[in-house]
């Protein structure tokens, strides 16, 4: 059946667009295959922001005359001019018969513009061929794009009896080795990576990928007010770092902190000397920052929680009990008053990291939950285009 070809070529462009992990942001990472008579002919994949796009690539490694052949993309080919011409008109260009994309790209600029102009160039277009997975893959683009606001993961490692530390503060390393090489590798994926001022004060990190080819990510610094020194690492590495603060600081120190190079955002909370987590986020956002690992402590993590800003937790749970009733857990502050009220995860998964068990899971924002829609049919018959929304799951042609 055709569904199942058109699934396994989208697959490899989709594990094709994992290679510029890290490398596109703030634009989308993407794979397109080339498709003829049953064998790939081309492939490629968006290597970097400013580079050619997947389709590009992927033209520029063909075997042999694409014209005729299918186009698998992971994304809704551009119709716009940006830092590189349409890849719309190039396809039209080559003659392709067909192409097959997962998703609509949400970008204002394209949004279906891309599949209108194939189909009115006469070419047959199948959208939403494992849309789910292109969506998850490219979940920090399609929030930054879309509302504005960085997608936030929440990453910590605990023991199994959910214990972060020792009572007296020990915590190195509860993670494995593999775990913590894994992270490294998670920090270059994301343009920021978020501690509290209780975490630089404490352990003074890098809060560096340390992985080579890998960008390292915006150092973010919640300070409401701004106790952590000049002479933290933190400052002091190349890069650029953040600082989240409030009115509440000392002017001094705040000017300071510009003075080194260090931006300064301003978010008062409802408490004095407490940063607005929420109102941060646009502020970051604005700044280009387009999606953050959270690595904070549990004051941290439990405002994040509470300020409704945490998208995704990865927790590494590490084979081992810590015991103690002061030992510090995930998340501080008040908590829950009631178990309806505790913060809930939905579409769990798990995997292993060394001897560590990765648990990794959505937050469940009830009151932005939109409705479901029905499953798109995935199954593709050619029939000509008409007037109707262009999220179909099958196939159409421009007359």
């Amino acid at each position: 059946m055709r569904i199942d070809e058109d699934r396994k070529y989208m697959a490899r462009a989709l594990e094709l667009a994992v290679r510029g992990m890290g490398h596109t942001r703030p634009n989308p990472m993407v794979g397109a295959v080339i498709v003829k008579d049953g064998r790939v002919i081309g492939e490629g994949w968006h290597e970097q922001y400013g580079g050619p796009h997947a389709e590009v690539n992927a033209f520029n490694n063909c075997t042999e005359d694409p014209k005729g052949a299918t186009l698998y993309v992971s994304l809704e080919p551009c119709s716009h001019y940006g830092k590189t011409p349409p890849c719309a008109d190039l396809i039209i260009q080559k003659d392709i018969d067909r192409v097959v994309t997962a998703m609509v790209d949400p970008n204002p600029l394209v949004a279906g513009k891309g599949i209108r102009k194939l189909r009115d160039a006469g070419i047959f277009v199948t959208v939403g061929v494992m849309e789910k997975e292109a969506k998850e893959l490219n979940e920090v683009f399609l929030k930054y794009i879309q509302k504005h606001k960085p997608f936030v993961l929440y990453k910590a490692a605990m023991s199994l009896d959910g214990k972060t530390a020792c009572h007296t503060g020990e915590s190195k390393w509860i993670s494995s080795e593999d775990s913590r090489e894994e992270v490294h590798v998670l920090r270059g994926c994301y343009a920021g990576i978020m501690a509290g001022a209780g975490t630089i004060l404490a352990d003074n990190p890098l809060l560096t990928s340390r992985t080579e080819g890998m960008i390292d990510p915006v150092r973010i610094i919640v300070d409401g007010n701004l106790s952590v020194p000049l002479k933290a690492k933190v400052f002091q590495e190349p890069g650029k770092a953040i600082v989240l603060t409030t009115t509440s600081a000392d002017e001094t120190k705040r000017d300071a902190l510009i003075k080194n190079g260090i931006d300064v955002i301003i978010a008062d909370g409802d408490i004095k000397g407490k940063v607005d987590l929420s109102a941060a986020m646009t502020g970051l956002a604005l700044k280009g920052i387009d999606g953050i690992l959270l690595e904070g402590g549990a004051t941290l993590a439990a405002d994040a929680f509470e300020a409704g800003i945490v998208d995704k937790v990865r927790i590494y749970a590490a084979p081992i009990l810590i015991g103690g009733k002061d030992a510090p857990g995930l998340l501080g502050g008040k908590g829950a008053d009631t178990i309806p009220e505790a913060v809930r995860l939905k579409n769990i998964t798990t995997l292993m990291s060394g001897s560590d068990l990765i648990i990794e899971g959505y937050v469940d924002h009830k009151e932005e939950s939109p409705k479901e829609e029905p499953e798109k049919s995935e199954e593709a018959h050619d029939e000509p285009a008409s007037d109707l929304p262009i999220e179909k799951g099958e196939d159409e042609k421009g007359e």
